[in-house]
């Protein structure tokens, strides 16, 4: 169990493999990097992102907000109609930060030089789902996000505690409101069954003593910082999961996550996250023992989950559905296009079932094959034409259009002066693979599938391609491959 992979099996399907999973896949220049680095170095490498430089800007809109307390003054002394157009315009404000955001989001999960941190900052979103529709502050939600970011394979403990403190969450699950006289068992119930020991793994008596043990952090909402009043606290011994003692805070959380079942809890969503779901019980239970015999560290975890055999077993490759953000941020990378900057993009990954910063519950996205619908299948093939030519092209092709009419189309866009499609099929695929259709098709398959098309589909592509392919022939390919149902899976 959990024995490395051999050397000898490491080629670049395996590669290709780990970079999808522990990132967002890439070109094959970057997957064979990896195969030359050799199983050890590759896995190491991703894993240890932390010595990775990655100067990425700060938002022009992100905390601190030194107008707030400005605005919240000039709220109070309006009158309603007025508070009712302050209401308003904050409401366009934080509209206007959160398409930002995501769009940041989504550019850096693109161009990132740590891949494997931002695949777990989006496998924490959808762990500790909270959403903007009742935080209603882009900023509290940048926060969350960084927190994410800075504890992504750092200390569980840490992590736990970081995101009990953290503004967004205080409001998401109404900890912000609890207090000895009146505990809230939102956060407790949540953080027992979701976040750190899973379902009936506690007892209704742990719930309300660890609610309890939490009263007193609270939410200062002229600061926007999390504060903990002594007065609001329920002091004296409370006995949480067996345990008696005087807790507060942090060191009922702390408590929580150093459960044994804790770590297999993790272990399990992990695995499921990175791998394939169920997660068999076997290799739950070593992945947590390498988890505790590494103080509870993520990156010991992460580094035998990756480099374990079983991650690469026929039952885990290619077998898994890619989400909306994995399917969108992919393609881009494969590509080699620019991130798509438009609120077309907000538009698709809603109409796909994913839309950052707002999981439908607190449970976060179901994910696997609930990601697949007829409506969103439909959706994933008619933004896979906007992502190949852009936008403009989006009506056409999900009505069909390709080959001769989409070559009149390009011809069409040169003669008006329009940009030109924002995939450069001579930067993918250079003349000397273009002039022989066999090999510019494994070209195709090794760039978008690392394996080969199935029948129908490699059909498709040479009739698509042709025996002698020019631009708009490969780009008609690409469409259809985006498009496939061969692609919806990594």
């Amino acid at each position: 169990m959990l024995e490395p992979i051999s050397p000898a099996r490491w080629d670049f399907a395996a590669a290709a493999h780990l970079l999808n999973r522990a990132g967002f896949g890439g070109p094959p220049d970057e997957v064979r990097a990896l195969v030359q680095l050799g199983p050890e170095a590759a896995v190491a490498r991703l894993v240890g992102f932390a010595s990775v430089p990655d100067p990425w800007p700060r938002p022009d809109w992100a905390p601190p907000d030194p107008d707030r307390a400005a605005r919240l003054r000039q709220y109070r002394e309006a009158t309603e109609p007025e508070r009712r157009e302050l209401r308003q315009a904050e409401q366009r404000r934080t509209r206007g930060h959160v398409m930002a955001f995501r769009l940041d989001w989504l550019d850096r999960m693109v161009r990132t030089p740590r891949p494997l941190q931002e695949k777990l900052v989006l496998f924490w979103h959808g762990h500790f789902a909270t959403s903007i529709q009742k935080v209603r502050d882009a900023g509290l939600m940048w926060r969350q996000i960084e927190t994410f970011r800075t504890h992504a394979a750092g200390h569980w403990p840490t992590l736990l505690v970081a995101v009990t403190r953290d503004p967004a969450m205080l409001l998401w699950l109404d900890q912000a409101q609890s207090r000895r006289e009146q505990p809230n068992e939102n956060y407790a119930r949540e953080v027992m069954e979701l976040f750190a020991l899973g379902e009936g793994r506690y007892t209704e008596r742990d719930i309300l003593e660890t609610a309890r043990a939490l009263t007193g952090l609270t939410l200062d909402r002229l600061t926007q910082e999390t504060v903990f009043r002594p007065r609001r606290h329920a002091a004296g011994p409370k006995t949480v999961l067996g345990r008696t003692a005087d807790f507060g805070p942090d060191e009922v959380i702390r408590h929580l996550a150093e459960q044994p079942q804790s770590a297999r809890h993790l272990a399990a969503r992990l695995w499921e996250f990175f791998a394939a779901e169920p997660a068999p019980e076997a290799l739950v239970a070593a992945l947590a023992g390498k988890f505790e015999q590494g103080g509870r560290e993520l990156r010991p975890l992460l580094r035998a989950l990756f480099l374990a055999e079983e991650f690469y077993a026929p039952a885990v490759v290619r077998t898994q559905v890619k989400s909306p953000v994995q399917w969108l941020v992919m393609a881009v990378r494969q590509l080699e296009r620019p991130t798509p900057q438009t609120p077309l993009v907000n538009r698709a990954l809603r109409e796909l079932g994913q839309e950052l910063l707002a999981p439908p519950n607190v449970k976060g996205w179901d994910g696997g094959i609930h990601w697949i619908n007829t409506a969103s299948l439909t959706a994933r093939q008619q933004f896979a034409g906007t992502l190949v030519l852009g936008p403009e092209a989006l009506p056409a092709l999900a009505g069909g259009e390709r080959g001769e009419q989409l070559r009149r189309r390009l011809v069409a866009r040169r003669e008006r002066g329009l940009a030109a499609p924002p995939v450069d099929a001579a930067k993918l695929f250079p003349p000397d693979t273009r002039r022989d259709p066999a090999r510019l098709l494994a070209a195709l398959e090794e760039r978008f599938l690392q394996a080969r098309a199935r029948p129908g589909l490699a059909d498709c592509l040479c009739a698509e391609l042709g025996s002698q392919p020019d631009d708009a022939a490969v780009l008609a390919a690409i469409h259809a491959l985006l498009a496939s149902t061969d692609y919806q899976l990594t």
